[in-house]
């Protein structure tokens, strides 16, 4: 059985270091783990129950959910910006919540890692997306948490894939995310 983690990146900016954070989760997972990025979380409108109305669910959030019902997992990578998690995590929860007891996070395990240049690598954006993907129902696993801080200098020029550190820290919790998939479909 092939595991699935679906990867939300909350940097949509190029040369991103949460980017290459994602990408190395997918380089270091353990054999059977396939780490997805997903691509299109800029493209998804801001949630409005409005637009959640089944038939006429916006193309880029129906590809969203779909991805997530495909899943057997959920990894988040986000920097922080203004002491929080990016909107376009928040944005990204708030449609995968829906409806809510029946989301598509329901019960799915979760984590949360990311960096920022700050000594506490973003662990305020990382606290505030654990507990939104709480609410949303999903599974987080509290101990398989990762805020990067104060490596910015080091990622200027070694990709983190490359430095054994972050490589096996990532490993880690990419790690403890299939161990918490096998042990729900046990």
């Amino acid at each position: 059985m092939s595991i699935k983690v679906l990867t939300l990146v909350g940097s949509l900016r190029n040369g991103s270091i949460n980017r290459q954070l994602a990408e190395t989760a997918a380089t270091v997972a353990p054999e059977g783990t396939d780490v997805r990025i997903y691509d299109g979380l800029e493209n998804i409108p801001f949630y409005n129950e409005d637009l959640d109305v089944e038939g006429s669910v916006p193309a880029a959030a129906a590809a969203l959910r779909e991805a997530a019902q495909e899943a057997d997992a959920v990894l988040l990578v986000s920097p922080e910006y203004n002491g929080t998690t990016p909107a376009v995590l928040n944005n990204a929860i708030d449609w995968l919540s829906r409806p809510f007891g029946a989301g598509a996070l329901n019960g799915m395990p979760a984590a949360v890692i990311g960096t920022s240049p700050s000594p506490y690598g973003a662990q305020w954006a990382h606290d505030d997306a654990r507990k939104a993907l709480g609410i949303a129902q999903a599974k987080v696993l509290e101990d398989a948490k990762l805020s990067i801080g104060a490596r910015f200098e080091v990622f200027a020029t070694t990709h983190p894939k490359d430095h054994a550190e972050s490589a096996a820290e990532i490993a880690g919790v990419v790690s403890a995310l299939a161990g918490a998939v096998e042990l729900v479909n046990a």
